[in-house]
């Protein structure tokens, strides 16, 4: 069989999390009864996995680290409310990335995320 580097295959494994996470996140919103808040988790889910992907040979603390500064830091981002910046919210793509308003009951819902990634990473994890 075709023998693929251990780091090529966690890539291809990272990025089918993140596609996957993609698309049940945007159609959470358009399911009726599930809560907005579950968008939140797998948007801190969808970064989580991003960050994975890029720092592949780093440990999942850094991982854990850096996916909650750039979630915590886009939503504080959102305390600032400059035309141009409210111009980029607005669109689908800049309203998804940047998020409207802060509140936050969003800190929550993204440390929940990103420890389901790591919950969902040492599942998956083969062992050693």
């Amino acid at each position: 069989m075709f023998n693929m580097p251990a780091m090529h295959k966690t890539r291809i494994t990272y990025f089918a999390l993140i596609v996957v996470t993609i698309i049940t996140g945007l159609l959470s919103r358009h399911i009726n009864g599930v809560p907005l808040f579950i968008g939140d988790i797998l948007w801190a889910l969808m970064v989580y996995f991003m960050a994975r992907f890029i720092l592949i040979d780093e440990t999942t603390k850094l991982a854990v680290i850096a996916s909650l500064v750039f979630s915590y830091g886009i939503e504080f981002s959102q305390l600032y409310q400059a035309p141009w910046i409210n111009s980029v919210r607005h669109t689908v793509i800049g309203g998804l990335v940047l998020g409207q308003t802060f509140l936050w009951s969003d800190m929550l819902c993204y440390t929940v995320g990103i420890g389901l990634g790591v919950l969902i990473e040492l599942s998956i994890k083969p062992r050693r």
